[in-house]
């Protein structure tokens, strides 16, 4: 079966900082797909974070960049092996100058957080217990 590979693209107003802080959160940009406008940042082998400047990523739509600070046109979820991976994750992120949004969600079977990047951006990480996903 033929894997399909997810490329979430955003807009960010520093790239030096943003690539900074995927990397104190363990993501390193691919050089073979990053320059002075983008950075790659893979996530495992079938996602990748595009990280451009409003520059760049303007030249992919004709539609206003939102301040993603201030609107919320995505939030982005990234599963974890456990819960203590949910904290860890959470955690690099605050102390790489992320942000705490929302309150832990913790179902028993589930538990998430969440953290919004340099740009505002919110991403969410979740573990659940894969023997209650299997129904």
């Amino acid at each position: 079966m033929n894997q399909q590979m997810i490329f979430v693209n955003l807009a960010t107003l520093d790239l030096d900082a943003s690539k900074k802080f995927f990397a104190a959160l363990g993501f390193s940009a691919n050089d073979e797909f990053s320059d002075d406008t983008t950075a790659a940042i893979p996530l495992s082998d079938t996602v990748s974070v595009m990280l451009h400047t409003h520059k760049k990523y303007a030249e992919f739509t004709k539609k206003q960049i939102i301040d993603s600070k201030t609107s919320s046109e995505v939030l982005l979820a990234l599963s974890a092996s456990s819960r203590e991976k949910v904290d860890e994750l959470v955690d690099k992120a605050i102390a790489a100058g992320g942000s705490p949004t929302g309150e832990p969600q913790d179902h028993g079977f589930m538990y998430g957080r969440a953290f919004d990047d340099l740009d505002g951006h919110t991403w969410e990480v979740m573990w659940m217990d894969p023997t209650a996903a299997q129904g």
